[in-house]
């Protein structure tokens, strides 16, 4: 055991849970007053749901290596065999911890898709069961000793670019086409500074997520936090000056967006790419995430991503994917590098990896869904007079403001 990173990872993992109380203020200040509960409740109940999951078999389906590189076996359900005490360089157990927190996020992500009009109690089961048929298959597959962490060439996911990003990304998609349009689409965000604290907490949390992601207190963990900084700044910085040229102004709200495109770009590149690498990822980011809320790509095709997740988690995540292959750097990755140094290896494998997550994640989440919706006394959309009402009254029995007009 390294007590350094031991310490190190245990603030890892306090960064990364501490992120989706982040992402509950970042979705909730988009969302009219009288949803902002329920927004942020998305968010909270998964680091419940999904914790419990994850401690009973979530973890096992993931890292439980059978060999058959598909899914995880049973052997570790409820945590059993799982160490405090042995590990490599950490405890087995912290890093079932830290890996519970990617967990609960992910699912977390997909809700800025359907906010405003997603029953809560279907939500719940849907939870359950998302984490188990999706995310926890696709995990394993790239982390846990499944086909993707082993195809020819080297698939390259440092922090969650398919695991995580990829994967809502996609699932968001299935699930705003099914829940259908919002009554009132198109409303501008009711707390621009939620918005921002929910940007701020994210891009401090995400040191934890990329860091961390090395687990271990060491050069590459260094690097991956300045990539992790370089990133977010120049997407940051680049869908501000977009914004500026298209408008005059420079929002607020996009320049928090673009914080979170360069973040979410970088991910799967944190620990692969040396500095360079990190700011051609950024501004890669900033361009084409800008871009694709710009242009409303899902809406023109008569999907309502209500907070863009797609945008900005799908397309990001496919750009950082693809650019970890293209900008690959030799002497972290043990390999020739990536397109830059002439190799095509890790760029090959990362399109498999890119295309095997879309497919999967995306059939799979709709036909949860889609189940979901057809079973009596649940379905996936609250009724009409309950979106006009509020979802915080209806569902909760809660405001949150006290004061009339907050919507």
């Amino acid at each position: 055991m390294d007590t350094g990173s031991i310490a190190w990872m245990l603030t890892a993992t306090l960064l990364v849970l501490f992120m989706t109380p982040g992402l509950a203020f970042f979705y909730g200040g988009l969302v009219r007053g009288r949803n902002v509960v329920s927004t942020l409740m998305y968010s909270f109940i998964a680091m419940g749901v999904a914790s419990i999951v994850w401690v009973l078999w979530g973890y096992s389906l993931a890292f439980n290596d059978i060999g058959n590189g598909v899914v995880g076996g049973l052997d570790f359900i409820g945590l059993a065999g799982v160490s405090h005490t042995e590990g490599d360089g950490i405890p087995d157990l912290l890093f079932a911890a830290f890996q519970m927190t990617f967990a609960i996020i992910t699912p977390a992500l997909i809700t800025g898709a359907f906010v405003e009009r997603f029953k809560f109690t279907t939500y719940l089961i849907f939870l359950v069961l998302w984490v188990t048929l999706v995310y926890a298959p696709v995990c394993h597959w790239v982390w846990g000793g499944g086909w993707i962490g082993g195809l020819e060439g080297g698939a390259l996911d440092f922090a969650g670019g398919t695991v995580v990003h990829i994967n809502a990304g996609i699932a968001a998609v299935a699930a705003a086409y099914l829940v259908g349009k919002r009554r009132s689409p198109g409303i501008e965000p009711h707390h621009v500074p939620f918005v921002v604290l929910g940007a701020a907490i994210l891009w401090i949390g995400w040191f934890g997520f990329n860091a961390g992601s090395q687990l271990a207190a060491d050069g590459v963990a260094v690097q991956a936090f300045v990539n992790t900084n370089t990133a977010a700044a120049v997407a940051a910085v680049a869908w501000a000056l977009l914004s500026y040229i298209h408008t005059g102004r420079i929002s607020a709200v996009g320049v928090a967006t673009g914080v979170v495109a360069g973040l979410v770009a970088v991910t799967p590149a944190a620990g692969w790419v040396g500095t360079m690498g990190s700011f051609a990822i950024g501004l890669g980011a900033g361009i084409i995430c800008h871009y694709a809320v710009h242009f409303e790509i899902l809406h023109k095709i008569g999907i309502d991503d209500s907070l863009e997740v797609f945008a900005v988690h799908g397309l990001g995540g496919i750009w950082g994917a693809l650019a970890t292959g293209i900008f690959a750097w030799g002497a972290l990755t043990g390999s020739d590098g990536g397109l830059v140094n002439g190799n095509a290896g890790h760029f090959v494998a990362n399109i498999i990896a890119v295309v095997a997550t879309l497919a999967y994640s995306g059939i799979v989440s709709f036909i949860i869904l889609f189940v979901l919706d057809k079973i009596p006394g649940l379905g996936l959309r609250i009724a009409e007079s309950d979106e006009d009402i509020g979802i915080d009254i209806t569902a909760h029995g809660e405001r949150g403001y006290v004061a009339d007009g907050a919507d």
